[in-house]
């Protein structure tokens, strides 16, 4: 037993020993990363998704609606839907889901991805700032959850995004190559367990 509580401490210490554990917290405005929040109209994306050992593949268009709502629809080449998430602010509803996708913890998971890609939690009033190796960590507690936004020291360039609690990340998010506030290339990768999206924009495609 006594073996046993050792090694369950051990853990625990490991746990809470992770690449945010060293940063130091400073006081700063929070509202340059407002400037890396995307802005869609509507987009299209080549879509890849790998997630243990399955593998799909489609197109997933990301739109603004007419109530400033984002709906976020992915389906096959043929026109098989696997989803339709709608986003406003905070709010989330699932407009459909296909049936062998239709769990909690896959529809979880999506949505606090999309959640951190859209950045829909930057008005959170508990929001501070850490620093470690001349990046900054913009970090929005929601619940449990910690989401950060790394850019450069003087905040010109977001750098990467991630998921995960107080000590490490659970998952990596990048968005590059900006064109009118949309993003050319979107890139998703959990480390907790084998799941990944990729994501490349579509530009000549006739909208329905």
């Amino acid at each position: 037993m006594r073996y046993l509580l050792l090694i369950s401490a051990a853990l625990w210490l490991l746990s809470c020993s992770g690449p945010y554990k060293a940063m130091r917290k400073v006081n700063s405005d929070l509202g340059c990363v407002q400037s890396f929040k995307p802005f869609f109209t509507t987009a299209l994306y080549n879509t890849k998704v790998n997630v243990t050992g399955r593998h799909l593949s489609g197109l997933l268009m990301i739109k603004t609606m007419p109530d400033s709502s984002i709906r976020i629809v992915f389906s096959n080449e043929a026109g098989f839907k696997f989803f339709d998430f709608g986003f406003l602010g905070n709010g989330f509803k699932v407009y459909y889901i296909y049936k062998k996708m239709d769990k909690k913890a896959v529809i979880k998971t999506l949505r606090k991805d999309f959640q951190l890609l859209l950045m829909n939690n930057l008005d959170s009033a508990d929001g501070y700032l850490f620093k470690k190796n001349h990046y900054n960590y913009y970090t929005f507690p929601q619940g449990k959850d910690h989401y950060y936004y790394i850019t450069d020291s003087l905040c010109q360039k977001l750098v990467r995004m991630e998921r995960g609690n107080r000590y490490k990340p659970v998952m990596t998010a990048v968005a590059a190559n900006f064109n009118q506030g949309m993003p050319d290339t979107i890139g998703i990768t959990h480390s907790n367990f084998d799941f990944n999206i990729s994501l490349k924009r579509i530009y000549n495609y006739a909208e329905k």
